[in-house]
């Protein structure tokens, strides 16, 4: 009896273990918990990058160019005149000074060699009676200004000490959009303030310069915090080397809000050079009027691709005739560098010197075709212009006789003489006027001439004279374009 209830337990055992095995097996998902270690490979996605996880270190570009910023201050003198009779401010016997009110400005410079040369922008130093240049350590200097360009917002001191620690120029060519970078400077006084972010957008122009004829806008764009007092400063890569100078934000409150501007090295590299090596930018021209080639434009064209820019019309002498170019031509590349926008083409012509050779490839008909240009100055000519060569203006000058000066009620004056082509017909000036002041300089002869042009020349050049016939006028132009 016993043996019976003892094998009825165990198929009654055995038959509860076998349903609860079935049970497991019907209702359990169907996970599969892996104990040991997997040896199935992972999966290979074809279509997407392999992705790195570490961490950009920005610590080393950031350590070694807060050395190479600069803080660069300035001292203006705001001054008021009592007003007197137009003939009597003119000849300087009225509009006497009635005060002087001195006010402060600062921004950020980069120094870029180890003798002690320093770029900023334009709107940092312009106008001003006294440029400081204070150094990351605490040295402060008395600046020199070398030169200053307008249109591109550049502009070149140098101070007398050796061995500084300069930054070294990188290639803003090659920086990619997504990019990480640092900005370096000194806003609202705060010194060696670096910020970070990436690039994002390459050859942005915003319309910050619309006044000078012949500016470059071609901005890195980028969403690094830059707010004033970083105008003049350093944007860098992430091995420390210079690739822009910051110059604008995009703000409606005067503070960063997004996106700030810096100019592209490529351009520094050229402006700079010429300003040390002439005192004034030698600005390459191809003498055309060119358009961005949008989808509406492409229509209008019947073009089935939007790439390149449009030559709108070509200007007679220019370099753009000489080589062949047609209005309708759309231009796709200069010397190799693709051009997509009338910012990319400026940016690249902007590269080169009166006399220079490029090679430029249109599209014409739907066909390509490739052109070689010697580009020209504005003045229709392949030479260099130095900053004391009045050959820029297109015209002679001859003193004027004692019986002129009687005659007009003046003491001094150089008059105007064969008039051609150059700054001065530009700004309407007619031969025969007599140049009596240029900016506060007075005018008694050439030499006169030529130190005031080289004094004022990235500020503008005020004239005032008076014609044969007692009339008397006003001018200005910029020396840049």
């Amino acid at each position: 009896m016993k043996v019976k209830l003892f094998f009825g337990r165990l198929v009654t055992a055995l038959l509860g273990g076998v349903i609860a095995v079935l049970l497991f097996v019907m209702f359990s998902d169907d996970k599969e918990v892996i104990i040991a270690e997997s040896k199935v490979p992972e999966p290979q996605y074809a279509s997407l990058p392999q992705v790195r996880t570490s961490e950009t270190d920005l610590t080393h570009a950031a350590e070694t160019s807060v050395k190479s910023v600069v803080h660069v201050k300035t001292l203006y003198t705001n001054q008021q005149y009592q007003s007197g009779s137009i003939y009597e401010f003119f000849f300087g016997n009225g509009g006497r000074e009635r005060r002087s009110q001195p006010s402060l400005a600062s921004g950020s410079g980069v120094i870029i060699s180890q003798d002690g040369y320093i770029v900023t922008n334009n709107h940092v130093v312009k106008g001003a009676n006294r440029i400081n240049v204070v150094l990351n350590d605490k040295r402060s200097y008395e600046a020199k200004l070398i030169g200053q360009d307008a249109s591109t917002d550049l502009a070149l001191l140098k101070i007398d000490e050796e061995d500084l620690p300069y930054m070294e120029y990188g290639n803003s060519d090659q920086v990619k959009l997504g990019e990480w970078v640092l900005a370096v400077g000194n806003p609202f006084n705060l010194t060696s303030t670096v910020t970070a972010g990436i690039i994002s957008a390459k050859a942005r122009s915003i319309g910050i310069m619309r006044s000078q004829q012949m500016s470059i806008e071609s901005f890195l764009q980028t969403d690094a915090a830059v707010n004033p007092g970083n105008s003049g400063g350093a944007l860098v890569d992430t091995q420390g080397r210079l690739i822009g100078i910051n110059t604008a934000i995009e703000s409606r409150t005067g503070s960063y809000s997004g996106y700030s501007f810096a100019i592209p090295v490529t351009i520094v590299k050229k402006v700079i050079a010429d300003l040390k090596e002439f005192g004034i930018v030698q600005r390459a021209m191809l003498g055309v009027a060119i358009q961005t080639i949008d989808a509406k434009k492409a229509e209008e064209l019947g073009i089935d691709e939007i790439e390149g820019v449009l030559v709108a019309d070509v200007n007679e002498g220019s370099a753009a005739e000489e080589g062949g170019l047609q209005a309708k031509d759309i231009i796709l590349s200069v010397n190799g560098k693709k051009v997509n926008s009338t910012s990319e083409l400026q940016e690249q012509v902007g590269r080169y010197r009166p006399g220079d050779e490029v090679k430029v490839l249109v599209k014409r008909d739907g066909e390509e075709k490739q052109f070689q240009l010697t580009l020209r100055n504005s003045q229709g000519s392949y030479e260099v212009i130095k900053q004391n060569d009045l050959s820029i203006l297109g015209a002679d000058f001859e003193p004027i006789s004692k019986r002129e000066m009687y005659q007009l009620g003046i003491r001094r004056g150089v008059k105007i003489t064969d008039l051609r082509q150059g700054k001065l017909r530009s700004a309407n000036i007619k031969e025969g006027f007599i140049i009596y002041k240029i900016n506060d300089t007075p005018i008694y002869n050439e030499e006169d001439i030529k130190q005031a042009i080289m004094e004022n020349n990235s500020e503008g050049v005020f004239i005032s004279g008076i014609y044969p016939d007692g009339r008397i006028r006003y001018y200005a132009f910029s020396m840049n374009e």
